[in-house]
Parts: structure tokens; C-alpha cells; sequence
């Protein structure tokens, strides 16, 4: 048989579960707040594609992410196609960045363009270990396979582009362009 409900017995039930809520506002209200003008570790740099590290003294109202130096003149060297220069100031950057995809890839251009394609590929591949999404790398890695006639790798990373610009992207259209066009020139 049931017992009758004895608003006694619940009663040192129900403050135990007050006193428990109760508690929880309290510790709740005593955690500070974040403070909204702490700087960031890490900011993404939308045109490069890099992760940058706020630099010197970190001013918030002024901050700016900036890049590595050798990162910045090795993109300048690839700019003026001086692969050299830029394979030297781009190795500097990727020693101290060790988790950099974009300063990898740079790197595979230069090294790509320098005529050093399986070095270009390694760099290729570590970059995109970093960021299995990179773009520019698929590109720039289909594009090396075609330098070294293979067909097969390049349309690899065209079939990776294809699942990752999910709507149309530059680097999907420049590698299909290069294949139809090595395609054309192995016909004739």
C-alpha cells in the first residue's frame, strides 16, 4: 500500500534542492566575465589563407595581425619570380612556423617553378597534412603532376577540388583548364 504524501517528509527534500539552486546562482555570479578587449591569440588572415600572431606591443583599438617577415618577402620573391629568394626567406618562415599550410604551399610554388618538383611535392603534401582543405595546394600539387606527366595524380586533386569548392572556385577552373589543355597537347 502507498503511504500518504507527507508534506514533512518532503519538506527537508525540497530546501536541500533550493539551497543546491540557490548555490549555483551565487558561484554562477561570482565567475568574472571575459574580458572583451583581450587580444587574440591566433587571427585568420583571409587573403593569404595563413594563421598570423599579433606582433610587438598589442594595442587593441589599433591591432592587426601581421605576417612572419620572411613570409612577407617570400611572397614578394614569388611576386617578382625570384624562386630562389623566395625558397630561402620561405624556408626561414616555415622553421619558425612549423604549422603554417600556406608558407608550405608557397613554398611548393617556388620550388615547382624552380624546376624542383619533387621537392615541390613534399611541400605540397605538408601542407595539405595541415589543411587537407587547401585549395591553392590541390592546385598547385594537380598542376605539378602535369608537369611531371601524370594525369592520373593531377585529376586526384581535381576530384578533391571539386568536393571542396562546393560552389565555383578559381582553383577547380585552373586545374581543369591546364588538364584540358595537357589533354589537347599529349593528342597531338
Amino acid at each position: 500500500m502507498a503511504r500518504p504524501d507527507n508534506a514533512a517528509e518532503r519538506l527537508p527534500r525540497i530546501l536541500a534542492a533550493l539551497f543546491g539552486v540557490g548555490l549555483a546562482f551565487l558561484l554562477l555570479a561570482a565567475i568574472p566575465e571575459p574580458a572583451k578587449d583581450f587580444p587574440p591569440v591566433h587571427e585568420f588572415d583571409a587573403v593569404t589563407g595563413a594563421i598570423c600572431r599579433p606582433s610587438g606591443p598589442f594595442d587593441v583599438k589599433h591591432a592587426a595581425p601581421t605576417l612572419d617577415p620572411d613570409h612577407v618577402r617570400g611572397k614578394q620573391a614569388i611576386e617578382s619570380k625570384d624562386w630562389s629568394a623566395a625558397i630561402r626567406s620561405l624556408s626561414a618562415a616555415a622553421l619558425r612556423d612549423t604549422r603554417n599550410a600556406e608558407v608550405q604551399n608557397l613554398l611548393g610554388l617556388a620550388y615547382r617553378n624552380s624546376g624542383q618538383l619533387d621537392l615541390a611535392l613534399d611541400h605540397y603534401r605538408r601542407a595539405l597534412r595541415l589543411n587537407p582543405r587547401h585549395r591553392r595546394a590541390h592546385a598547385y600539387m594537380g598542376a605539378a603532376h602535369l608537369s611531371m606527366s601524370n594525369l592520373a595524380r593531377a585529376e586526384e586533386n581535381l576530384a578533391a577540388l571539386e568536393q571542396i569548392c562546393l560552389i565555383p572556385c578559381e582553383e577547380y577552373d585552373d586545374l581543369k583548364k591546364a588538364m584540358e589543355s595537357y589533354r589537347q597537347r599529349s593528342q597531338q
